[in-house]
């Protein structure tokens, strides 16, 4: 589908310049595709149902000019009453919409105001992560003995379960990312992080690499081959959790890869790992990310409460 140019030079400077990821910058281009959509559907009085029809291309920097900050919340209306989006999915939008806008202002100059810097980005209630207990984990783990290519699929959960590893991160993996008992990671916005391979992850390994399929790609050798002999892609590691899980003798509901990630770091935690350490291993640049990781179950609470020497007076 053909573009605007500025929409085009406002994703390209994503990549380039402020180090999106390629997964974040169709984030941002799905969603101000179909903000222009919903302009030009406004504008024209078009049905919305049939959003995803209009075409955006001749969509010009003037009629951009002339968004206001109503306009930009009647589109967080549509978003979330037409499309259902929840608050998170809305909050995205309003990160992408803030960006785009002070982009045009502040970097292209292509406008004189900014219609979305007083935008308010939607309350998303606290979550607490959804992960698996111990003994979950090791029926987890258990599970992938009946797949097929088990011993790389055990090395990919183990590496999940032991590093907190991003599925995109376990993916990119490569050969030459192993270096003794370390393994390079590149994570958000190409940061490089070193984490250290304690047994069980070097166990696997070597059980894996004895029967690796040959990479037929090009390119750098991958560290996971698929049984076509190409790089993974985060979709067919979400399909093999999947597949694991619902093996298992106690499924996790909805379990994906990132709840593995959760899984590890709250295990991490649970077994004395301090807040620093952890921000390090899980690559996080804010340590308040890694802060929700640090949660502690209401009968942990109610125990430490029990414990107290003064509930003895």
């Amino acid at each position: 589908m053909q573009q605007p140019k500025f929409l085009r030079d406002f994703l390209i400077y994503l990549t380039t310049i402020t180090g999106k990821s390629p997964r974040t910058r169709k984030e941002y281009e799905y969603d101000l595709t179909l903000f222009m959509r919903f302009l030009k559907a406004i504008e024209q009085d078009l049905p919305l149902h049939m959003i995803h029809t209009i075409h955006i291309a001749d969509v010009t920097i003037e009629m951009i000019k002339e968004v206001t900050l109503e306009d930009l919340y009647l589109f967080m209306e549509y978003c979330e009453v037409h499309r259902g989006n929840s608050s998170a999915t809305r909050a995205r939008k309003v990160a992408t919409l803030k960006a785009f806008f002070k982009y045009l202002k502040g970097k292209r100059r292509l406008i004189e105001e900014n219609p979305a810097e007083h935008l308010e980005t939607p309350k998303i209630g606290k979550r607490q992560p959804i992960y698996l207990d111990y003994n979950e984990a090791k029926d987890f783990i258990s599970a992938v003995g009946e797949q097929h290519y088990s011993s790389r699929d055990v090395c990919m959960m183990v590496f999940f379960l032991n590093l907190g590893i991003r599925v995109s991160e376990l993916c990119s993996l490569n050969m030459d990312s192993i270096h003794n008992r370390k393994l390079t990671i590149i994570g958000k916005g190409d940061k490089e992080r070193h984490v250290y391979l304690n047994d069980a992850c070097m166990n696997a390994l070597e059980n894996y690499l004895t029967e690796r399929n040959d990479y037929k790609g090009e390119g750098q050798e991958p560290l996971f081959v698929s049984q076509k002999g190409t790089r993974f892609a985060r979709q067919s590691i979400a399909r093999i959790v999947k597949t694991i899980n619902a093996n298992s003798d106690s499924p996790k509901d909805k379990l994906t890869p990132h709840k593995l990630r959760h899984t590890s770091a709250t295990m991490m935690y649970k077994a004395g790992a301090d807040i620093r350490s952890l921000q390090h291993i899980l690559g996080h640049s804010s340590v308040a990310t890694t802060q929700i990781y640090t949660h502690i179950e209401d009968e942990q609470i109610q125990e430490v409460l029990k414990n107290n020497p003064f509930n003895k007076l």
